[in-house]
């Protein structure tokens, strides 16, 4: 396994599909580190600025695969995106890298300011990748739109208790 894009729509299902690769991988063995791309790039930032970032990046060899939910929530700016790519630069060809981002690669001008960086950061992610591109409705909404239709309170299906016997006394007493 080298790399995994997953690309869709807020809510159709890119971080439950990731989370699920890496728990069936974990099953198997795998090390596995599931991180949203914000945090991890906020942690790499600090270890730039205490000079200790190729350290930080080394760290994360030890996982077989690094998951970075959400990409496209990365802050646009230079220092972020350098970090990023420089993650995604030294896992490539060496470590399993899966990612997930609410746009296809034509719209990582977006995520990455500058242009040179973005195709260098695109193309070593597709060298070795399979890329899911998701092209549903987002479950939240869909959820959203049922509750609406069945209108206030909880669906029948859920607050009706059926088989259940009455409860005497006999019955809260401790077995002997």
């Amino acid at each position: 396994m080298r790399g995994h894009y997953v690309a869709a729509s807020p809510g159709g299902g890119k971080s439950h599909l990731s989370s699920a690769i890496g728990l069936g991988l974990l099953e198997k063995g795998w090390r596995v580190l599931f991180t949203r791309t914000s945090d991890l790039v906020q942690r790499l930032q600090v270890a730039r600025r205490e000079l200790a970032l190729e350290a930080a990046i080394n760290r994360l060899d030890r996982f077989d695969l690094v998951i970075l939910d959400d990409l496209a929530y990365v802050a646009k700016d230079q220092a972020e995106t350098s970090v990023l790519f420089e993650l995604i630069s030294a896992r490539y060809e060496r470590r399993s890298l899966l990612i997930t981002a609410n746009q296809p690669f034509g719209e990582w001008g977006k995520v990455f300011p500058d242009p040179a960086m973005t195709l260098a950061a695109v193309d070593r992610l597709v060298h070795h990748s399979t890329i899911f591109e998701l092209n549903v409705e987002s479950y939240r909404r869909r959820m959203a739109l049922e509750r609406k239709q069945q209108g206030p309170g909880r669906p029948a299906s859920s607050a009706t208790v059926r088989n259940v016997g009455t409860v005497t006394p006999r019955d809260k007493q401790p077995a002997a």
